[in-house]
């Protein structure tokens, strides 16, 4: 044998034994996981069956991947506490008529939420606050459980406003999501293209790892009566009232697109569309865990639907091809993760000539971030508008008389309008409040590509939101997503140079609302409280 036949043999032994030890360390590491998982499942043991409600033959759970990621979430050695976090109430400064739970103290001792047999009982909307879109929706279904459930003292829980070591390990998650979506918004390409995917990627381990964590989470409930109704805008909420052994758990579940990380074993899970509840029942979850529920609306828009939709048929109606033509009032918010900086500096800068015309009126949401609102400032000066040229509102007391001056027929004082504030629930609010008197709302397709008012769907943040975008432009409220700069000016053509596109949008939310499109918190409360009094879903 000659020499480089004796180097190849032994490089082919030396390799087959790195195989075999690596293939061994696997098969070890793999089991270690494994006893780890179910060490995890049975400690403690909790109402919350995933791997029951996921099809565990189907989708055998990835050991590996589950202990290495929940270790990473929660850490290593952290065990669920069995404690109870004591929870107190008072009223939201914001919202009449509303409770907002927290950690209750010594100073706080008549803040204790009251559960006295003979006082009317509580309604919990739980929620976190990642990004807007969640606690979006749960203002939005409290705006309903106050008209709806008159018999009940409604809370506005959440979670991470309840001062604890489970809102600390909720807010490090939430950080980290927060920086990844800015960095993909604004860095685009391959970074943008991996984070999409992993939108995507919500399968039964993502649900599993969900569920361990949740489990960690349940202290923020055990303060209340088990068969409290819960109505939950964050699949972490539901996973843990499910987890502490609630009986009347709803969950809300987001975007359009189904995946398991977003639906809840041992609840009614309610869907915005009848596409997504198709979808959901082709992977395997139950009927009876399932609901089709219309959109997550504020009472406020829904009920004023066939009014606002009128008038702005009527205000683009006006004018063409004589004097007297309106302005289109496009409404361009920021969301919660303050991404997209980029994309919406740059549609700001190409509206400058629409602006200059009088053809285009700008509502600009900075929300509650600085880096936007020095954005916003910066690009309006390029465009020949000085902070003397621009109104700035600051206040949610100026934002309602924004609007209400708006209601009443009149025009802003100036062309741009920037929103700006130090507090999250205005930045929230405000675009709210303001889709009512807006032409269009150019946003990307999260939670607002479901709201009754005319859309521009301008690039997305995640690959899921595509799928919203989708619906939008199906029930014709909204366009399709525009994730080029050219395609939105396209639309924003469509809108400024003829009638049609806006009085089409606007009938067919009219149309909408009168099948109940937008009605879904309204029959998430009501389900609620059915369920609450016997009554089957």
């Amino acid at each position: 044998m000659s020499l480089f036949d004796k180097n190849y043999a032994n490089a082919l032994f030396i390799l087959a034994c790195v195989l075999l030890v690596l293939f061994v360390c696997f098969v070890v590491a793999r089991s270690v996981a494994k006893r780890t998982y179910e060490y995890w499942l049975e400690n403690p043991k909790t109402p919350l069956c995933v791997d029951d409600f996921v099809d565990t033959e189907k989708s055998p759970p990835s050991y590996l991947k589950i202990a290495f990621l929940q270790s990473l979430s929660v850490g290593a050695n952290r065990k669920p506490s069995e404690a109870s976090v004591p929870l107190a109430a008072k009223e939201s400064l914001l919202v009449p008529g509303l409770k907002v739970t927290e950690r209750a103290s010594e100073s706080s001792p008549d803040h204790k939420i009251d559960l006295d047999p003979e006082t009317p009982a509580p309604l919990i909307v739980g929620t976190i606050r990642m990004g807007f879109g969640h606690h979006r929706i749960a203002y939005a279904a409290c705006s309903w459980a106050l008209e709806e459930a008159a018999n009940y003292t409604t809370y506005f829980h959440d979670l991470l406003n309840i001062e604890s070591e489970e809102a600390d390990l909720i807010r490090s998650t939430d950080a980290l999501y927060s920086k990844l979506s800015r960095i993909a918004s604004n860095f685009g390409g391959p970074i943008e293209k991996l984070w999409g995917k992993a939108m995507l990627s919500g399968d039964g381990d993502a649900l599993r790892i969900s569920g361990l964590t949740a489990v960690h989470l349940q202290p923020l409930f055990r303060d209340l009566p088990r068969d409290t109704p819960i109505v939950a805008t964050h699949c972490y909420v539901a996973l843990t009232a499910v987890a502490a052994g609630f009986t009347n758990v709803i969950n809300l579940v987001i975007d359009n697109h189904a995946q398991w990380f977003v639906v809840v074993p041992g609840c009614l899970n309610l869907v915005q569309g009848p596409k997504n509840y198709q979808n959901f029942l082709k992977m395997g979850v139950q009927p009876e865990n399932l609901q089709y529920a219309g959109h997550w609306i504020p009472r406020d828009l829904v009920v004023n639907i066939p009014t606002d939709c009128t008038r702005r048929i009527n205000r683009v109606a006006a004018g063409f091809g004589k004097e007297g033509f309106l302005p289109r009032r496009f409404l361009i918010p920021v969301g919660g993760a303050g991404a997209q900086r980029k994309f919406i500096v740059n549609l700001v800068r190409a509206l400058g000539p629409y602006v200059a015309t009088g053809k285009v009126q700008l509502f600009l949401n900075a929300g509650d971030h600085d880096h936007m609102k020095a954005a916003f400032a910066s690009v309006l000066t390029e465009i020949g508008l000085t902070t003397d040229k621009y109104d700035t509102v600051r206040t949610l007391d100026g934002v309602r008389e924004f609007r209400e001056k708006l209601l009443a027929g009149e025009e802003p004082n100036t062309a741009v309008t920037l929103f700006s504030f130090d507090e999250y629930f205005p930045a929230v609010a405000t675009t709210d409040l303001l889709s009512r008197v807006s032409d269009v709302l150019a946003c990307k397709p999260s939670e607002l590509a479901f709201y009754p008012v005319p859309k521009l769907m301008i690039r997305r943040v995640g690959d899921h939101e595509a799928f919203s975008a989708l619906r939008a432009a199906e029930l014709g409220d909204g366009t399709l997503e525009a994730r080029e700069l050219e395609d939105c000016l396209t639309y924003i053509n469509l809108c400024v140079n003829g009638p049609e596109l806006l009085t089409h949008m606007n009938e067919q939310i009219i149309k909408g609302a009168r099948e109940g499109v937008y009605d879904g918190c309204k029959n998430a409360i009501q389900l609620a409280l059915k369920r609450a009094n016997g009554s089957p879903s």
